[in-house]
């Protein structure tokens, strides 16, 4: 099986430990996989920001990338929703203001082999214990694009309980947003620190020694508000602990915290 590594722009950017996880995970578990360079932004700060037609390049981009590939992977629940709800939307729209069908083509391809990380093992490979181990206290946040455009369910956690080592904590009020939305963010900078606040005081309350979620921008800003706080508790993206084993720099079964 040969499948694309979609890394998105913020882990790219910010966050290359999770693209390098999700590579060192999938060949782990028998898979090809490729980077195609051509790659860029999913489109997605355009879109939610109201720019509609500046996102079609992207659409039209995307399908150019990865157009070799059986599949798509991308450890991001918002990117994966981007191109998997709204790609068709932008596609059906531009059709409709008479600019040709290349984008509900780059859509119909583009859409049903994007996968984000989690559901692309369980649904995909059809499995749920990848041979971590992650000695440690963890909480899981559900963020808000996995939880309710994608569906992810519980798959997530069915694959942090195989971790050797791991105590999964649960988190109050899981399902509430941590805040962060992109751009919301940025419009709405009072009321996004004041539910990352409340998402904070609920993942201190658990007691682990960390916290970790499908999406990078919500552990900035998880992260960001622990940090500000001095909180000891790591934001760490699901892939890195999954990618995880006992030959991990920071794992070793001699050590007991997390680094």
């Amino acid at each position: 099986m040969r499948v694309a590594l979609f890394v998105t722009c913020i882990n790219d950017m910010l966050h290359p430990r999770t693209g390098q996880a999700v590579v060192a995970l999938l060949e782990r578990l028998g898979v090809e996989v490729g980077f195609p360079a051509e790659q860029s932004c999913c489109g997605q700060p355009q879109f939610n920001t109201g720019y509609r037609q500046a996102a079609e390049p992207l659409v039209r981009r995307f399908d150019r990338a990865f157009k070799d590939y059986e599949y798509v992977v991308t450890p991001s629940g918002s990117c994966a929703a981007m191109v998997r709800d709204n790609y068709p939307r932008i596609a059906a729209k531009a059709a409709a203001e008479g600019r040709g069908r290349g984008l509900v083509d780059a859509a119909a391809v583009a859409v049903p082999k994007t996968y984000e990380l989690t559901e692309f093992l369980v649904d995909v490979l059809k499995v749920e214990d990848v041979g971590a181990y992650f000695p440690h206290t963890v909480t899981y946040h559900p963020t808000c694009h996995g939880l309710r455009m994608l569906g992810l369910g519980d798959r997530p956690r069915r694959l942090l309980e195989h971790v050797e080592g791991l105590e999964l904590r649960e988190l109050p009020g899981a399902e509430e947003c941590c805040g962060f939305g992109g751009t919301f963010a940025v419009k709405n900078p009072a009321v996004s620190v004041a539910m990352g606040a409340d998402k904070v005081r609920h993942i201190l309350s658990t007691g682990a020694e960390a916290v970790c979620t499908v999406d990078n921008s919500c552990l900035l800003h998880i992260g960001g508000t622990l940090s500000r706080r001095g909180a000891p508790v790591r934001p760490v993206h699901i892939a890195e602990i999954l990618a995880s084993t006992a030959d991990t720099p920071g794992t070793a079964r001699s050590e007991g915290s997390v680094r």
